[in-house]
């Protein structure tokens, strides 16, 4: 008999194949208008859910899966999984690690180099029918300058290296504990390393023990040639204090893939699109076909495991 899953995320079609062919059946909850409707229509055939980090699975959505075994998100977030309620039910979680971790840091240094080069303007310079004797910025590089990054995880360690190796960075980071197998110098202090970055990079994942860290503070002492970027979880800046020190110049641009507010799309959006030193993308940093290709492999591993009574190679332990 086949092993009931409900998928509160959109599933490629190579994913639904890859999940079918292994012996799945699998409930799109896509399919439906809302997403309640689908934990209802799952009801009791349902032992194992895959979601994201951000839509996640609440006490009492599992209360409506009796049956619910397993819950793996499909990226390495999972702040809106209820743990509680899942250790109080003995429902194993996994999650996917590093799977999108090249993407994503790919992603972070286009964000800081479309920022710091005013790339968005130029092109539609040129697409006004302008020139190089008519292009008037003069815009830095970011070879030889600091890279400050919060949150020194996989993702952060592979900012790191390709700062530090391709355009030779100096590299400082803050994290809850300094990393001893790393080289980089590391901060204590947010503020601090804020005031010594020319650049500073969000990597830090979400949760309220992150939400708000680069505050109206931590942006002043990033200073007004300062650059911000944020690949990490749009909870971690604090949107109000961003557009106050854009519009006050307190500092220089902003990048940022993620943006609080979702994943409906961000209510300050707006605002942040009225700065043309902002380049926004909508939160697609980790989607790659690799990335895909590596997560859906993972994602197997975890339910095989679980299903054979076999540890998870991706448990969450918290």
């Amino acid at each position: 008999m086949s092993i009931g899953v409900l998928a509160l995320v959109g599933l490629a079609p190579e994913r639904l194949a890859a999940l079918t062919a292994a012996g799945y059946a699998v409930h799109e909850g896509k399919k439906h208008a809302n997403r309640i409707d689908a934990v209802r229509e799952a009801g009791n055939t349902v032992r194992a859910v895959l979601t994201n980090g951000r839509g996640g699975l609440s006490g009492d959505e599992m209360a409506l899966l009796p049956n619910l075994e397993l819950v793996c998100t499909v990226g390495a977030g999972y702040e809106a999984v209820d743990l509680d309620a899942a250790r109080a039910r003995n429902i194993a979680v996994a999650n996917c690690p590093d799977t999108n971790a090249s993407a994503v840091a790919d992603s972070a240094m286009m964000l800081l180099m479309a920022t710091t080069r005013q790339l968005l303007q130029a092109d539609r310079f040129v697409r006004a029918g302008g020139w190089q004797d008519q292009w008037a910025v003069v815009t830095p590089t970011i070879s030889g300058k600091r890279l400050g990054i919060l949150g020194m995880g996989t993702i952060g360690s592979k900012i790191a290296h390709r700062a530090a190796r391709g355009f030779d960075m100096e590299v400082g980071y803050h994290n809850r504990t300094a990393v001893s197998a790393l080289s980089y110098r590391y901060f204590d202090s947010l503020i601090a390393l804020a005031t010594w970055a020319d650049f500073l990079v969000c990597a830090a994942p979400g949760g309220a023990a992150t939400r708000h860290l680069v505050n109206a503070e931590v942006l002043t002492a990033l200073g007004a040639n300062g650059y911000l970027v944020n690949i990490g979880r749009g909870t971690v800046v604090d949107t109000a204090a961003l557009i106050d020190a854009l519009q006050a110049n307190r500092i220089a641009g902003a990048g940022l893939d993620v943006v609080e507010g979702e994943p409906s799309v961000p209510p300050k959006l707006p605002e942040l699109l009225q700065f043309d030193n902002v380049v926004v993308t909508p939160h697609y940093a980790g989607r790659a076909p690799e990335a895909r290709t590596a997560a859906t492999a993972l994602i197997l591993a975890n339910l095989s495991a679980y299903f054979a009574e076999k540890p998870l190679p991706s448990a969450v332990s918290s």
